[in-house]
């Protein structure tokens, strides 16, 4: 029998997959233990009663010992419960989503329901076909499937699917208690992905962003610490409203980024400009903390970090201010592009290092792009040979 114990979440999986897996957790509104199995083919969930933890626990030992108890007729040695789509997906959730970074859990989650929503939970992954990858493409293109009930671009649709991609690559490489794979292999391999040809990935403009920069005090000290932040950083906005006074060494001018709030889970520290070291003893002036005291403080509770909701509306609310035109895909990532493009004439690597970039591929495909001063500046510098 295996149990293992989640760090990432309170969650208690006792048990063999297909054979008598039961798993105990909380229920979100009660705080009162639940305890789920499978019983032919069905997810059951039933409440313990309680809060305890431990006790929880060792229920869910009790529970999985009293399923695998010896059956008449060798039914214990019996093949297991045929693998299905709802089923794995539950795996991979238990077992690789925690392993994430905060936002690709929920885009993990959200991902899934969405999945089993169109396939069904009861499908069986090994009978995915390209008649259901493109019958998937087409009906998210049209709005008819996904959380927003609204199309979405191929970009959108090229994510999704990588998800989908990335589970059966999973299952095609992981084995179960009894030492079988989880899938023979990837029904999907191999099938092209939609791309978008022409992708909107706005850069911020220098006269753009002195603008904003013009209004930020107006109306919220945090937009303007977040604003030179993002600008002299070139990081998300996610890992600079995440970020906390022990993270910060104003005397060695440098910034801890830490792995839990990094798209790609890449802890690092960089060094920081005077811009955005003014900025954070504007932040220590305005709330004073030390220690895991927020940097960005939210309203209500200053022990919590500002929300994603928040941080949205001070841009939209900046925008309005400096007398910008609205402009699709002109945010809080079009700063990270800029920083990219900005500082175009360093060597990759030094670039990759201080903005949080796993791969130069990433930089060179989505963030930098040159603009006609810079292309103008290349062809002046090109050599000639005098005939």
């Amino acid at each position: 029998m295996m149990a293992r114990t989640k760090r990432s979440r309170r969650s208690y999986g006792a048990g063999e997959w297909g054979r008598n897996r039961v798993r105990v957790f909380p229920d979100p509104k009660t705080g009162r233990y639940q305890i789920e199995w499978r019983e032919n083919g069905r997810r059951l969930t039933q409440s313990l009663g309680h809060r305890d933890w431990m006790r929880a626990k060792r229920q869910a030992d009790e529970v999985a010992a009293g399923f695998a108890v010896h059956q008449p007729n060798g039914a214990a040695e019996s093949e297991p419960e045929p693998l299905t789509l709802g089923r794995l997906l539950d795996i991979y959730r238990e077992e690789v989503t925690p392993t994430k970074a905060e936002t690709s859990q929920r885009s993990d989650r959200a991902a899934a329901r969405m999945f089993l929503r169109f396939f069904g939970g009861d499908r069986r992954p090994e009978t995915l076909s390209q008649r259901d990858w493109d019958r998937f493409i087409r009906a998210r293109r049209a709005g008819r499937v996904g959380p927003s009930g609204r199309p979405v671009s191929d970009r959108t649709i090229e994510h999704d699917l990588k998800f989908l991609i990335a589970v059966l690559n999973w299952a095609a490489k992981s084995r179960d208690e009894r030492g079988q794979l989880l899938l023979a292999s990837n029904p999907l391999r191999g099938l092209r992905t939609p791309t978008e040809k022409n992708p909107t990935r706005v850069v911020l403009s220098e006269v753009e962003y002195q603008a904003l920069l013009g209004v930020s005090r107006q109306f919220d000290w945090r937009f303007h610490v977040a604003l030179v932040l993002a600008h002299e950083t070139g990081h998300r906005i996610g890992a600079i409203r995440h970020l906390r006074w022990s993270d910060i060494d104003r005397d060695g001018g440098v910034i801890r980024w830490r792995a839990e709030h990094e798209k790609t889970g890449y802890e690092h520290c960089t060094p920081v400009t005077a811009e955005a070291l003014a900025a954070l003893e504007e932040a220590q002036r305005r709330n004073p903390g030390a220690g895991d005291t927020p940097v960005l403080p939210a309203s209500t509770d200053t022990s919590r970090c500002a929300g994603r909701s928040v941080v949205r509306y001070w841009w939209y609310r900046a925008e309005k201010l400096a007398g910008l035109e609205p402009k699709p895909g002109r945010g809080w990532h079009s700063l990270r592009r800029k920083f990219a493009s900005d500082l175009m004439d360093q060597p990759l690597k030094v670039l990759c290092e201080l903005g949080g970039w796993k791969t130069a591929k990433t930089v060179l495909q989505c963030y930098q792009r040159a603009d006609e001063g810079q292309l103008r500046k290349a062809l002046e510098a090109r050599r000639r040979v005098s005939v």
